[in-house]
């Protein structure tokens, strides 16, 4: 089991607060400070930096955390490949991207799932960067992604090629031509997502490559949420930029229009991404072999 001591240190390190953390344990607050003393005495450092209204995880706090993250983690991988052994599920840990939520890769799960009684699976969405973390901690054990960074410790699958394209209601007038250009998209009303997230990153590095920014053009509102942006550019409160697999399937049943950028070309991969001591290969190949017969 994990070390108390260690468990204390991530619930204050959520919790951001002595009596919180100590309500949340079960314990008292004085017992909290005493596990976080005898931590730093151990590792000889200080863990977390302490205010007024607040705590903060110091540099050798957060590697510490980290790895306690990735401890609790494995110990639960490990509970969990024992009970598969016992004619349970395997358990496995899908980690996606806002945009996959709402293409064919979350179908593709929900009936790989459906499917395998061996197999249950857990989704958890949330931005590349939290997603890359969690898997290396063992909180989750593959995700799928539309950035690829090259470590040691990963391990990469290609699933599909995706790109962005401007959608629009089709009432607007731009939707009767074949293509839109960027002195088009300049006059319209934009609606983004945030400035966080792969695809507005992947727009934002395209037009400085043609020398554009995008404070050139006239952004009316940042949503986090791909079915939200859907439904207003259908009601043309604006227009967007959005992955080609997020808005198919409205394209399909027309109820928006998606037509290509001239000059900008906005091709990205989308991989599943996994540890190198991954086992569970077949899950994998199986998902990877159902997402190509749904997508034709």
């Amino acid at each position: 089991m994990l070390d108390s001591k260690l468990e204390t240190l991530l619930v204050l390190h959520e919790e951001g607060n002595f009596t919180k953390a100590s309500n949340r344990l079960g314990i008292t607050q004085p017992a909290v400070s005493t596990h976080i003393k005898q931590l730093e005495e151990y590792f000889n450092c200080k863990l977390f930096i302490r205010s007024k209204n607040e705590i903060k995880p110091t540099e050798q706090g957060l590697i510490v955390i980290n790895y306690s993250k990735r401890m609790k983690a494995l110990e639960r991988k490990l509970l969990d490949e024992l009970s598969a052994g016992d004619n349970k599920p395997t358990k496995i840990k899908i980690g996606i991207t806002h945009t996959s939520e709402n293409n064919l890769i979350a179908e593709t799960i929900g009936k790989y799932s459906s499917m395998n009684n061996a197999i249950s699976i857990t989704v958890i969405t949330d931005v590349i960067k939290n997603l890359y973390s969690m898997l290396e901690n063992y909180e989750l054990d593959l995700i799928i992604v539309e950035e690829k960074l090259n470590k040691p410790n990963l391990r990469f699958l290609m699933m599909d090629t995706d790109y962005l394209l401007c959608i629009l209601s089709n009432n607007n007038k731009l939707a009767k031509k074949s293509l839109v250009t960027i002195n088009d998209l300049k006059k319209q009303k934009m609606i983004m997502r945030l400035p966080t997230s792969a695809t507005r990153e992947l727009f934002d590095s395209t037009l400085k490559s043609i020398n554009e920014s995008i404070d050139n053009f006239n952004i009316v509102l940042e949503v986090d949420n791909i079915s939200t942006i859907k439904d207003l550019v259908r009601k043309d409160i604006g227009v967007s930029i959005l992955p080609k697999s997020s808005c198919e399937n409205d394209v399909r049943k027309n109820r928006l229009t998606a037509l290509p950028i001239e000059n900008l070309s906005m091709i990205r991969e989308t991989n599943i991404v996994y540890n190198n001591d991954f086992i569970h290969i077949h899950v994998l190949d199986d998902i990877l072999k159902l997402y190509k017969e749904s997508s034709h």
